[in-house]
């Protein structure tokens, strides 16, 4: 009996032993890089090192005043606003609605509605850093999504924003808000949502 209590004893404290050893934390603690390194989640080169042309990297804003005062450096032709359109509907749509008001279906469920990205503050005085910046590095409500694009997509989207939503919005409500009904059908004409 007493043998038999030990070997229940032993046999309890094997796992939780075994659990402390360096073995157990291996897919943890490794040299990728995680989301929390870095400003803005990418670790800076090593010295000396030269990209690749055509490498996507980062510029490192580090702040929002330095965001703020950055120029887009991409210029916003029809391939960028584009590019900006197809990104602004997988990424922002949610919260910001296909019309750019803020009123998307996760947006109105938020305590802070999201800002209306067709307002005269956002298309006219607000710079274009300032409005990839708030991507870069979120806000009181909206995660930063430095580590979900790229910076070039980011000023992709702030084309999008400047020089195609507007246009966007207003062809998107004439096809798919009803004024009658008071909300919004997310279906279009092909059958997709």
């Amino acid at each position: 009996m007493v043998k038999l209590r030990w070997f229940a004893v032993i046999a309890t404290l094997i796992p939780s032993v075994a659990m402390a050893w360096p073995w157990s934390t291996d897919m943890m603690d490794q040299i990728s890089i995680k989301p929390q390194h870095g400003p803005m989640g990418v670790r800076p080169f090593p010295e000396h090192s030269v990209p690749i042309p055509s490498t996507k990297t980062s510029s490192r804003i580090v702040d929002m005043d330095e965001a703020d005062a950055t120029k887009n450096p991409v210029a916003a032709t029809p391939e960028s606003i584009h590019n900006g359109m197809k990104l602004f509907e997988v990424i922002c749509t949610p919260c910001h609605n296909y019309s750019g008001k803020g009123d998307g279906p996760v947006g109105m469920k938020l305590t802070l509605q999201p800002f209306d990205l067709t307002s005269d503050r956002i298309q006219h005085e607000v710079t274009e850093g300032h409005i990839f910046g708030y991507m870069t590095f979120g806000g009181a409500v909206m995660p930063s999504y430095a580590n979900d694009l790229y910076p070039n997509e980011r000023w992709d989207i702030v084309n999008f924003v400047r020089h195609g939503l507007l246009q966007y919005s207003q062809n998107w409500l004439k096809t798919h808000y009803s004024a009658d009904k008071g909300h919004y059908d997310y279906t279009d004409k092909g059958g997709k949502q």
